[in-house]
């Protein structure tokens, strides 16, 4: 899905886990829309398998979301409180009405939902659109939103139909040429939206991406602007045909890039950007201002099943986390989504059952520039990762709240392995001896990069200490751009040395932790692949992934291109963790997904 901008660089947790706590399985991701399954469904199947028949296959499967979120397919979980409910989050106890404020970083990007590929945008896009399905409490596909059925006898050409009575908060009907026009928008390279690649695999997708060099400027037009796969049959029905079967295409469509937009939008979209008009449950109140944020009102007139309880949320733009936390102390702010590190062991005393915590869907990294000759050899990158001890990290700089991965796919989704990565166990020795094998200049140092304001100093420099007091190699930090600079340094091929990333899956699958991240059609601008890593052997083990007709078929396609990823290590997993939130006395009903966000229709005001 998604980039993320927290203190962990993904999720965080507040209290001392065991392994298992992190391990748990998979969270029930496929619903009907009846209230029973079909025949043959069991309750939890991470992404649409083959229940039954085609038929009860479509059934099971109105959803969708990948990005990355990215991307895997995650369920959308409630954050169990520390000492609260045990249902998780704060219990909702106040009256529709009144008005709420939420913490969030600098977005990268205008609100334009297939140009949002990260957390802080994200959040805010969420609240004032809705796509054609959501997630539910648990991550299940709910036709909560404005597809009535999506379905496909052959996993290749889907019909999508829709509700009547939507509209854009310009009062302009949502219709199927309202997705249409959207989803071609955001393919279409010339207009550079970060969400592209999720389109890759529709028909005609190519055509609307212009021609490159071997050194990948871009060298004329695109041939078209219209994917040939999307068809318009009438205001409520439209037709999506793919290049190849792919049974998850319904489950990841609720995914902000797959969000529609309302005619308006293509008169002026550098505009509507910073004066958004969506279809959700809050409508802007106004403009987004970069580095104060932006207020949003209740939509009186959603169609959704999710209406906004409370009149307005002000999403409030700070310099840095522990700026945001302090002010929640003193009342002054009602929500933040994370917590500074140096509050883990405090907060859950503080806030009482105002403190949330739920697990998460984020994955920390440290990814290489591969693009910098010092970092081509996978033996340099696999003498890194040798040298860092995770654990110590955890338990020095996070109070044992992360759990060190063992793997480039969070524990939450079916596909994880646990020991996975095989260079994610300290071997300080044999990292030595790769790094001396493939002739690394240990008499230069090696620059660290990490986002400013968000939480990251201290393990960032626990890393560079590992790696000097291990490889003898010298470091220097370069933590002095904040998130919305910081993300197209990624993409422009900006980093000089490794690198702080996170992501939180978009839909529930381990194919969203791989393909949105390291394949090849995923390079920037139309992906989030930013280490530059090109592999056609982990490339063509996703693809067989994603034409796979079973759960557990696909699942071993993709363990496979995992296995080959994990062997070139263009990135180095770090950690695993929980959320972390807090709120003030002011609201109730705050509750924190496995992506990372919070569904503010259903926060309310208590005073």
């Amino acid at each position: 899905m998604t980039a993320v901008d927290t203190p962990s660089g993904a999720c965080l947790g507040s209290t001392r886990r065991s392994p298992d706590a992190w391990s748990s399985g998979c969270v029930p991701l496929v619903t009907t829309q009846s209230s029973t399954r079909p025949e043959g469904c069991g309750p939890t199947c991470p992404f649409p398998p083959l229940c039954g028949t085609r038929e009860a296959l479509h059934v099971n499967l109105s959803k969708r979301r990948g990005a990355l979120v990215a991307a895997g397919i995650a369920t959308a979980l409630v954050l169990s409180a520390c000492g609260g409910s045990d249902e998780g989050g704060s219990e909702g106890g106040g009256a529709t009405g009144g008005t709420f404020s939420m913490y969030i970083n600098e977005p990268e990007n205008p609100l334009v939902p297939g140009n949002t590929t990260e957390s802080e945008g994200s959040q805010v896009v969420k609240s004032l659109w809705t796509g054609l399905i959501q997630y539910g409490p648990e991550g299940e596909v709910e036709y909560s939103g404005v597809a009535d059925s999506i379905e496909s006898e052959d996993n290749i050409t889907w019909t999508v139909k829709l509700k009547d009575g939507w509209t854009f908060h310009d009062g302009s009907p949502v219709t199927a040429q309202s997705f249409v026009d959207a989803w071609n928008y955001t393919a279409y390279s010339p207009n550079t939206q970060g969400a592209s690649y999720f389109f890759a695999n529709i028909e005609g997708y190519d055509a609307l991406q212009a021609p490159t060099d071997d050194e990948g400027n871009v060298t004329g037009e695109p041939a078209a602007t219209e994917m040939t796969g999307l068809v318009v049959e009438d205001d409520t029905t439209f037709t999506v045909t793919l290049t190849d079967p792919f049974a998850q295409f319904p489950v990841t469509v609720g995914y902000n890039a797959f969000f529609p937009l309302p005619e308006s939008f293509f008169e002026d979209p550098e505009a509507a950007g910073t004066n958004p008009i969506g279809n959700g449950p809050f409508k802007a109140d106004g403009e987004f201002v970069p580095g104060t944020g932006i207020t949003l009102s209740k939509y009186e007139d959603y169609a959704g099943e999710n209406a906004a309880q409370a009149d307005g949320v002000e999403y409030k733009i700070f310099a840095d986390l522990n700026t945001a936390y302090t002010e929640v102390q003193a009342g002054n702010l009602d929500i933040t989504r994370d917590v500074p590190p140096d509050a883990i062991t405090t907060a859950a005393d503080e806030f009482g059952d105002r403190f949330l915590e739920s697990p998460s869907s984020q994955f920390t990294y440290v990814g290489f520039p591969t693009y910098d000759p010092r970092y081509q050899d996978k033996r340099v990158r696999q003498a890194f990762s040798l040298a860092i001890n995770r654990e110590e990290i955890t338990e020095a700089i996070f109070n044992g709240t992360r759990a060190p991965a063992d793997s480039a796919i969070a524990p939450v989704v079916d596909g994880y392995r646990e020991g996975a990565c095989e260079y994610c166990e300290v071997d300080v020795e044999r990292a030595n001896e790769l790094l001396d094998e493939a002739g690394f200049d240990r008499s230069q140092p090696v620059e660290l990069w990490f986002n400013s304001g968000a939480g990251h100093d201290a393990w960032m420099e626990a890393v560079g200490n590992q790696l000097r007091e291990n490889l003898g190699v010298e470091y220097q930090l370069r933590g002095d751009l904040d998130f919305s600079q910081y993300l197209p340094l990624a993409d422009e091929k900006g980093f000089t040395g490794p690198f702080r990333l996170a992501w939180a899956m978009d839909y529930p699958s381990p194919q969203n932790y791989l393909e949105p991240l390291y394949s090849t059609a995923a390079l920037p601008p139309a992906g989030s692949n930013t280490a530059f890593y090109s592999n056609p052997e982990f490339d063509e083990l996703v693809d067989e992934g994603n034409r796979a007709s079973s759960n557990d078929e696909a699942i071993d396609f993709y363990n496979q291109a995992e296995d080959v990823l994990l062997e070139d290590m263009p990135i180095i997993p770090m950690f695993f963790g929980l959320e972390q939130a807090v709120h003030s006395e002011n609201v109730s009903g705050v509750f924190v997904d496995v992506f990372g966000q919070v569904d503010t229709s259903k926060v309310t005001v208590n005073n």
